[in-house]
């Protein structure tokens, strides 16, 4: 049988991930020396390296038994997984945020909203009971409103530097999001007793780490 393997989300939340491995004694020193390799071992478990909505893929799939990713990707992206744990980690919020100064509840006409997460977006529009359109953005999604091209945006935001550079502000705190991890569920019922191992190192390390 294969090692268990873990899919990390790339970038910010995987040397967080790393920092939470090294903290319950996980070799990282391939992860850490990584080059362009995709595919590491870290102690006993085997990691790939994905975007975030690759890991929700990949979990999904069975092609890896464990991800670790953020719970903005898990709202817009995930369906068929179990989520088991907040790692507490890559911790930020939704947010609407717009112009400073800006009113985006004032007026009657129909607002329209860029993203790059449409599903969370109609999600929270639709508690409140407001018609908006959605406008999917792939990139920087704070040109929208200086374009004229929304009145709004909806995205993750950690510090709020980019919006203050960028001359925009936060109207409203939509949801706190940070990394979980989900599990396929075909692994949970055939290799539970590693995931609970795995799981429990992971959480050791969330009481113990600093970060």
């Amino acid at each position: 049988m294969r090692k268990l393997r873990i899919a990390l989300t790339k970038g910010r939340l995987e040397r967080q991930t790393v920092a939470l491995f090294e903290a319950v004694g996980l070799d990282c020193t391939e992860l850490r020396n990584k080059g362009r390799r995709l595919i590491l071992p870290v102690g006993e478990y085997e990691t790939v390296l994905a975007k975030a909505a690759d890991v929700i893929t990949y979990v999904e799939h069975g092609v890896c038994d464990i991800g670790i990713v953020g719970k903005d990707t898990i709202l817009e992206n995930g369906k068929s997984f179990y989520e088991v744990c907040d790692l507490e980690i890559g911790k930020c919020d939704f947010c609407l945020a717009g112009k400073v100064g800006g009113d985006f509840y004032d007026g009657y006409n129909v607002k329209r909203v860029a993203t790059k997460y449409p599903n969370v977006t109609k999600a929270f529009f639709a508690d409140k009971g407001m018609d908006v359109k959605i406008i999917k953005i792939e990139g920087s999604v704070e040109l929208a409103p200086l374009l004229e091209l929304s009145d709004a945006i909806v995205d993750i935001v950690e510090t709020g530097t980019t919006l203050k550079e960028n001359g925009l502000e936060v109207y409203e705190k939509i949801m706190p999001v940070s990394a979980r991890v989900i599990v396929n569920t075909a692994s949970m019922k055939l290799r539970r007793t590693e995931i609970d191992a795995c799981i429990s190192k992971l959480e050791q390390a969330k009481r113990e780490a600093v970060l």
